[in-house]
């Protein structure tokens, strides 16, 4: 559903490419469940496009952080970019809370993207299959932000990053939970704009050719 989401917004932004959307629905549980599973399942669903295309763009964090340069280095002759994991509009002096999944904040790429920030971290691994399926609900995710968020009450972040791709989806939600005063990021327009730039497209070019 993330990367259904992120290439909505890049179709949106950049109406002048022909987006191609490999998403492994099948191998959904495995590639949530670490980055090893995920790197599996990604180099079988892609191995058809590798020096084919322009461009390849892993819409999702697990993936983007811990194996974007396993795939530069396996495939010169194919170009690939990723979620960045703190995207450069992201204001490090703030107070920052990261709501990620547990294979994300495990890996090492994890700890050192994170070190430059003041954050603290959740992980809320039951979400993405929930919102795939379309069976997360507002009270739902009110609950589990309430639980998730014990023993942090001291702890009043200014800005929220959303370091998993479906949790764009609940982004409404997060506005009302934290409060409009509370800043929502994602690296989706990062990654909009890295793909301008590795394409050499010109920077918000929403519906134009």
């Amino acid at each position: 559903m993330g990367g259904e989401l992120f290439a909505d917004r890049l179709e949106q932004e950049l109406s002048v490419i022909e987006i191609i959307r490999v998403i492994d629905w099948r191998s959904a549980r495995e590639i949530l469940k670490s980055s090893r599973g995920a790197r599996r399942a990604a180099e079988r669903a892609l191995e058809p496009y590798f020096g084919k295309v322009d461009l390849i763009i892993f819409a999702n964090y697990l993936l983007a952080t811990t194996s974007l340069n396993y795939f530069k280095r396996k495939y010169p002759e194919q170009k690939f970019i990723g979620f960045t994991l703190i995207p450069r509009r992201i204001a490090l002096e703030r107070p920052t809370l990261i709501i990620t999944t547990k294979a994300t904040a495990r890996s090492l790429s994890y700890a050192i993207g994170i070190r430059r920030v003041r954050a603290r971290t959740i992980c809320l691994d039951t979400w993405p299959l929930l919102i795939d399926d379309g069976n997360i609900t507002s009270d739902g995710v009110n609950r589990d932000l309430k639980t998730a968020l014990i023993g942090m009450r001291r702890f009043s972040p200014e800005q929220v990053m959303l370091a998993c791709g479906q949790f764009t989806e609940l982004t409404p939600e997060f506005r009302r939970y934290f409060g409009h005063n509370v800043r929502i990021v994602d690296s989706f327009d990062q990654t909009i704009k890295d793909v301008c730039r590795v394409l050499n497209l010109k920077t918000s070019t929403r519906k134009s050719r």
